[in-house]
């Protein structure tokens, strides 16, 4: 169903039609797995950075499989090229891990001139993904981010959990810091509910007389993201 190249022996280098018609597809297959992601994503701002690198990894993962081929030498020699390279991007969202991870195989397969593994595992994937995007274990029930605030005194606090409950279906405390002059600095992370307002639910916690510097941080989960 799939032999859309019916000349596929492994070749030390194989010719410019086959080069190009497996680069291409590895840019299509990769892209429709971005595509899913930007599809089932549900952060603040769609992150246009990652999608490219879906986009364009399966090209690079291709374009090394294709030169290292059988080559023992060439595969030691390519790790120890790539080795050099130090990637400081921190992607701590296990999902995103794995649609970047399944762009990359995408290339990995085409490079190898495994075009039935790549269209299979990349239809199925797909569909898994939407799949699970539908059910009750999606992560799509609301927006995550980071709030601070500081309190002058604890008395103020149960007041300022009920807002959050009110406007977040699910908040943790991760930081408590104490100053010297007896105020705290507060963080939690935060799920904000769906068709909830942003704006209202600062207003409401800064309204509160023993709180100030309010502020609620997206920016470090769409970088995860």
């Amino acid at each position: 169903m799939f032999e859309l190249f019916p000349d596929q022996p492994v070749y030390d280098y194989p010719t410019f039609l086959n080069v190009f018609y497996s680069l291409l597809w590895s840019f299509v297959l990769s892209s429709l797995i971005a595509i899913t992601h930007k599809l089932t994503y549900s952060g603040h701002q769609y992150p246009k950075n990652f999608f490219q690198a879906m986009s364009l990894g399966s090209i690079v993962a291709a374009m090394v499989m294709m030169a290292i081929g059988d080559s023992l030498a060439r595969g030691l020699g390519a790790f120890g090229a790539l080795a050099i390279i130090r990637f400081r991007t921190r992607i701590s969202d296990a999902r995103n891990i794995i649609f970047l991870f399944a762009s990359l195989s995408v290339g990995l397969a085409i490079g190898v001139f495994g075009y039935t593994i790549a269209f299979v595992g990349t239809l199925l994937f797909c569909i898994a993904a939407l799949i699970l995007h539908l059910t009750p274990f999606s992560s799509k029930e609301g927006v995550r981010g980071k709030l601070q605030f500081r309190l002058i005194d604890k008395q103020f606090l149960p007041t300022a959990i009920t807002i959050i409950d009110n406007f977040c279906s699910e908040h943790s405390e991760v930081q408590l810091s104490t100053r010297d002059d007896g105020r705290f600095d507060m963080d939690y992370v935060i799920e904000l509910r769906v068709n909830r307002s942003n704006a209202d639910f600062l207003s409401q916690l800064q309204a509160i007389e023993g709180i100030d510097r309010v502020k609620v941080d997206y920016r470090a989960f769409q970088e995860d993201n």
